[in-house]
């Protein structure tokens, strides 16, 4: 670990007059009775050069750090400006890094943070970069080596344990360093004036009796001051986070590597913000300020005003979620209650290789709980990219626009890693509803084609709509089965933007040798109608190159100059850049790379078949849910049912019967049946949500919905 600590600061006070009276001199820093000696400590000092995330113009910058007194200031970085301050008298500067020598910072600070009322926080895929959260803003921060910020997390939480309101609040500490009042110029002026001693002393003690009274009154102001700013903190830890552990703010535990827990320091417990962190979107030299009862107020919309660019846009609107109905899902699975058959996939396939995959009958073994209608919806498990994206938009940032509903497009990829076992396929008019309000996203899908089979889905979000139709081309091709996706995707935004793609190939392979995997492979075009387009290329997998699932792109204007550049993997991250991405192979190899998305966190009961916490809740029944529902929905499908609950003799009879019914479904089709909820387009034939379903909902009317799950009498 390379760590440069110096100690400044003389214990000498000069004084200009030396007089008998003991009374001469009165220290504001004496403390006063009843008040508690200052924190160990409290007088040490940290500074050195971090790097600091600016804006998507000028990237990562240095700049001078400063932490004294619970405060944390910063300045620009200038070769001809003067070093490091001095520390107080009886005072002590510790300097972190190994690039002091060099670094001049300038006189002005460009920002304060306090403490005080802020938190912080290291990033779990960097070990140099930490975020440091205040209610205006958010620090992205970088050091120049893991060990420095080991040392800058140190500091900070030592800062925050001396200058913890939590501590003060117990026993005020007033302490002003270095505030005095002298008598010794009124004493020579009264000497001037032939005053004998005696009422020289007697106008002295009227003096340092009002000055005495005046610190007294500045005390309870400052009791007063610290007040209101635990309550103002309160209400900044509940606006990010509704269950704040306070026990985990001050604690102070390393283990022997000097790397401490040190996420317990923030104000939350999950890795949100870690998901999503960005890049700020406002300089610094355009200092913005905020009122605190706006941010408050703000702070529990989902869609609120942007306060400071995308750490604002994208970590305070996923904290503001705790704002939203909150409704308790299931985190797992039912236990199977039978034991699982295994099957051998060769017996099935062999006699259906060429054949379209949605007309091959297989077992339920081969299913997952779910059904295609469903999987529709799992591809807006990360839906908060495109509250994001409006937000930019908002702000006037088509360009970050354009990149999170890139991200997003790849996003929908990310939960197709090892899963081996095939949807079911959904009947004619089944359909699937998706209310999660936590999330600010109402989804509705439906089955309105048998052949072609054709689902249809519409989704409102907090200022935008997403809407498609898909047709599922599959064949077997022996050892591979590949999916060519048919239909057009669609984002409208509120304010008219809309932006259109069409999904990229899917090939699994290995169904009869070695391990089952998917490739997503091809060329996305995401169309917009006003300023920018992006092209991005999924690169196909070869013998010769295992650098799989990359994703590279970048973003063109109306006149094709290139205004950005993507990077990543459709089952991890995806980053952007200002350098073309083409001529590196990861995101680590780009200088100034910033996030625009990552993947979650696999569940911690994914079972066998490989499921995300969030699709696990895709098939749950909530409490007074079934009641709501229309009797087409796909959670009331009972093979599927009996398959998630590992029933798997009832599931697979079950399969069977409504196959055989499946099997009519052309019949309806040709004897002029018409989807509920949607209707097809006369121009471009694709299908559009007509309305009328959540209206229908609420009233619990579902008259003319056909039981596609009940017996059914085959004349």
């Amino acid at each position: 670990m390379t760590q440069s600590t110096s100690s400044r600061g003389g214990s000498g006070h000069g004084h200009g007059h030396h007089h008998h009276s003991a009374l001469c001199c009165l220290s504001g820093a004496r403390p006063l009775p009843g008040d508690a000696p200052p924190a160990p400590g409290a007088a040490v000092a940290v500074e050195g050069v971090l790097h600091k995330w600016t804006n998507y113009g000028r990237g990562w910058r240095e700049r001078w750090f400063s932490l004294r007194d619970g405060v944390l200031s910063y300045s620009k970085i200038r070769a001809d400006a003067p070093g490091p301050e001095p520390a107080d008298e009886d005072g002590e500067v510790r300097l972190i890094g190994e690039r002091i020598g060099g670094a001049r910072r300038t006189e002005k600070p460009a920002g304060v943070v306090y403490l005080k009322v802020s938190a912080f926080r290291e990033s779990k895929s960097d070990d140099r970069r930490f975020y440091i959260f205040s209610p205006t803003k958010t620090l992205h921060l970088k050091t120049d080596s893991k060990y420095d910020r080991v040392s800058w997390i140190e500091a900070l939480i030592l800062a925050r344990s001396v200058y913890s309101l939590r501590s003060l609040s117990g026993r005020v500490t007033f302490m002003q360093s270095d505030v005095s009042i002298s008598t010794a110029r009124l004493r020579d002026r009264m000497h001037q004036e032939g005053l004998n001693e005696n009422l020289i002393q007697e106008y002295e003690q009227i003096i340092l009796s009002e000055f005495s009274s005046y610190r007294k009154q500045l005390k309870r102001r400052y009791e007063d001051y610290l007040s209101l700013f635990g309550s103002c903190r309160h209400h900044f830890e509940e606006g990010i986070d509704g269950s704040i552990t306070q026990g985990a703010l001050t604690r102070n535990e390393f283990s022997s590597s000097r790397h401490g827990n040190f996420s317990e320091y923030s104000l939350t417990e999950s890795d949100e913000f870690e998901k999503h962190d960005g890049v700020e979107l406002t300089c610094e030299d355009e200092p913005t300020f905020f009122d605190c009862v706006d941010y408050f107020i703000e702070s529990n919309n989902r869609s609120s005003t942007m306060l400071s660019g995308q750490e604002v846009v994208d970590t305070q609107m996923q904290h503001s979620d705790s704002m939203l109905p909150q409704i308790r899902r299931r985190s797992k699975l039912p236990e199977p209650t039978e034991k699982e058959k295994g099957i051998s996939l060769w017996s099935i396939i062999k006699d259906s290789v060429g054949k379209d995959l949605t007309r091959v009958c297989l077992p339920v073994y081969f299913n997952e709980p779910l059904s295609s209608l469903q999987k529709c919806f799992e591809d807006l498990e990360y839906s908060y990219l495109l509250d994001q994206a409006y937000q930019y938009g908002k702000m006037g940032n088509s360009l970050i626009r354009i990149l999170k509903v890139a991200a997003f497009a790849v996003s929908g990829y990310a939960s197709s890693v090892a899963r081996p076992c095939k949807p079911f396929n959904p009947l004619l008019g089944e359909t699937y509803e998706a209310d999660y309000p936590e999330r600010g996203v109402r989804f509705f899908a439906e089955k309105v084609s048998h052949h072609p089979m054709l689902i249809a889905c519409h989704c409102e979000g907090k200022g935008w709509k997403f809407w498609g139709d898909s047709n599922l081309r599959s064949k077997f091709w022996g050892q591979s089965i590949q999916v060519d996706p048919v239909g057009i995707l669609t984002v409208e935004f509120d304010d008219g933007e809309i932006f259109q793609w069409s999904k990229v190939t899917t090939t699994i392979h290995n169904l009869i040798l070695g391990k089952l995997y998917c490739s997503h492979h091809g060329i996305m075009h995401i169309k917009g109608n006003h300023q920018y387009s992006c092209k991005l290329k999924f690169k196909e997998p070869s013998l010769l190159d295992r650098n799989t699932r990359i994703v590279q792109g970048f973003v063109e204007d109306n006149d094709g100059n290139k205004a950005s550049f993507l990077i990543g993997k459709w089952d991890e991250s995806m980053y952007y850049s200002n350098l073309d991405t083409f001529k590196v192979k990861s995101a680590d190899q780009l200088q100034g790379a910033s996030v625009l998305w990552e993947k979650n966190k696999p569940a911690a009961n994914p079972t066998r078949y490989n499921l995300s916490s969030f699709t696990i809740t895709l098939n749950e029944l909530t409490p007074g849910l079934q009641d709501k529902l229309p009797p087409t929905d796909s959670r009331l499908r009972p093979d599927q049912r009996h398959l998630e609950n590992g029933e798997y003799e009832k599931a697979n009879a079950e399969k069977l019967r409504l196959e055989r019914r499946q099997r009519m479904s052309t019949k309806l089709q040709d004897n002029g049946w018409k989807p509920r909820w949607f209707e097809q387009d006369t121009e471009d034939g694709t299908y559009r949500y007509k309305g009328g379903y959540w209206e229908t909902r609420e009233k619990g009317r579902w008259d003319g919905c056909l039981d596609i799950f009940g017996e059914f009498a085959e004349t």
